[in-house]
């Protein structure tokens, strides 16, 4: 069966890429909690964080604390939700981080959370341009 996260690092589905470096791809998630979801993966096929390699852990774990703070930095959020589900509850069976703009009274209460949309695919697009060009900043 087709991986959708290894058609989105092969460039055969479209993404709103956010990060783009060696080994490790940050796109947003196309039903966001919060305008901002991204969603960090491996480039090559790790089906949960229990496979991937130690060698790649550092630069996945470092794009993911960048990207939790150009959500506070960037959007304005007083803080970030990082997580990673293996197998439960992972709707795509390719290792990724969620990285989540949150801010207090943001209405997320465990983990029952409604997802929303974006307006347009311009809105999704200049959400992903400002944390694009946020990281890359903070990469520096």
């Amino acid at each position: 069966m087709a991986c959708i996260f290894c058609e989105i690092i092969a460039g055969e589905r479209p993404a709103h890429v956010v990060l783009d470096e060696d080994g490790v791809l940050a796109f947003l998630d196309v039903r966001p909690l919060f305008p901002g979801h991204t969603l960090l993966v491996p480039k090559k096929h790790y089906e949960t964080l229990l496979d991937v390699p130690q060698d790649l852990l550092a630069p996945l774990f470092g794009a993911a604390q960048r990207l939790a703070g150009v959500m506070e930095s960037e959007l304005g959020a007083a803080g970030s939700f990082v997580a990673v589900n293996n197998r439960v509850s992972q709707s795509v069976p390719h290792m990724h981080v969620h990285i989540v703009p949150r801010n207090r009274k943001d209405g997320l209460r465990g983990f029952f959370w409604p997802r929303t949309k974006y307006a347009s695919d311009e809105e999704a697009a200049a959400i992903a341009k400002r944390l694009r060009d946020a990281v890359s900043r903070a990469r520096r």
